[in-house]
């Protein structure tokens, strides 16, 4: 999701040593600790929703803190603190070039299991990259009346784009929407794009703040609805393809798709990291972070944080596949849309 500026909260480099560190105190590991954790415990919005017992991590992480550490060893303890959150939205910066991102690892893993080259070669006639957006690109399936999207971002200048493909795409009997490897990006473009599929309008989640001191101080909800324009929408058959760096915007995005009757949901289960991410937070010795600051709840008030989107039909490629030159992923959902409409 989006960043957003939340005031009061934002600690600038030049006022940490102000506001927690008084000139007269050398800066020290302990302090460095203290200000990490605590910045966390009054800002941090997923400890609820992802089970983690922040007081417990303290007990646990701040008798290893002592000022015979190495910046190396600081930096592992603290990277190992924020790894219990399971969070790739929570970043750790060492400015110059360095970072640790919580539960990143399968995440990174998956970018090994698709290949635009066998994507190209294999798959898609045709493929044609919309210049204005930010990795936007379609054609059609090789030997078959059927579309594919491959949508990379939720980062575009013009998402009305996706109406030119949907008309090029009048005649096709059915889309693969391919959003593995998705960043993320912009919800309100996210939004803009799933309204090209929708079925009408649907209370699809909520969004909460967090605004206090306390784990449970949050702002009121808001309510998100998916938009509808029947003059303009693609109601045949849709197969979103997902893997685990589907992220972010890029699984609000799936909140939308996956209230239409006619979308039906194919890989891996996504990364789990819904949140608006807070701007930069800085620490003293010139370390900088972020974190999530804010809860996104389905309806009925469970979340997919820490959860993911789990696919309808559940396929993920090994770098075996890759290397054979064979998608799995892409191979299934043709397969699906055979099998379920008889489409070839």
């Amino acid at each position: 999701m989006k960043k957003i500026i939340l005031i009061g909260t934002l600690v600038l480099l030049v006022s940490c040593a102000k506001t927690f560190i008084s000139k007269e105190e050398p800066l020290t590991n302990s302090a460095t600790f203290e200000l990490f954790w605590t910045d966390f415990d009054q800002h941090y919005s997923l400890f609820d929703v992802r089970s983690i017992d922040w007081d417990a991590l303290y007990s646990s992480y701040q008798p290893r803190i002592h000022e015979e550490l190495s910046e190396a060893d600081l930096w592992n303890l603290l990277a190992s603190l924020i790894e219990n959150l399971d969070d790739s939205h929570t970043v750790l910066y060492d400015g110059n070039g360095h970072s640790y991102r919580s539960g990143y690892t399968l995440n990174e893993q998956s970018i090994a299991e698709i290949s635009e080259e066998l994507i190209r070669t294999s798959y898609v006639e045709g493929l044609k990259e919309v210049s204005s957006e930010d990795q936007l690109a379609y054609g059609k399936i090789k030997g078959k009346n059927i579309g594919y999207i491959y949508l990379g971002s939720m980062d575009g200048q013009n998402p009305a784009s996706i109406h030119t493909i949907i008309e090029e795409f009048s005649n096709v009997e059915a889309i693969l929407l391919d959003v593995r490897q998705n960043t993320g990006g912009d919800d309100r473009y996210a939004a803009a794009i799933a309204k090209a599929f929708s079925d009408g309008k649907h209370l699809i989640y909520t969004v909460a703040t967090r605004n206090g001191p306390n784990h449970d101080d949050f702002d009121a909800k808001k309510n998100y609805y998916t938009a509808y324009d029947a003059s303009q929408t693609f109601s045949k058959p849709v197969v979103i393809l997902t893997d685990r760096k589907t992220i972010s915007a890029g699984e609000i995005f799936l909140l939308h798709m996956k209230s239409f009757e006619h979308v039906t949901q194919i890989g891996d289960t996504t990364a789990g990291d819904f949140s608006t991410i807070s701007n930069m937070r800085f620490l003293p010795n010139g370390w900088h972070y972020r974190y999530s600051i804010q809860k996104v709840l389905l309806p009925n008030g469970e979340s997919l944080d820490g959860i993911g989107h789990i696919p309808d039909v559940y396929v993920k490629n090994t770098v075996e596949d890759i290397a054979a030159k064979e998608d799995k992923v892409l191979d299934t959902a043709l397969e699906y849309l055979l099998d379920t409409y008889g489409i070839d």
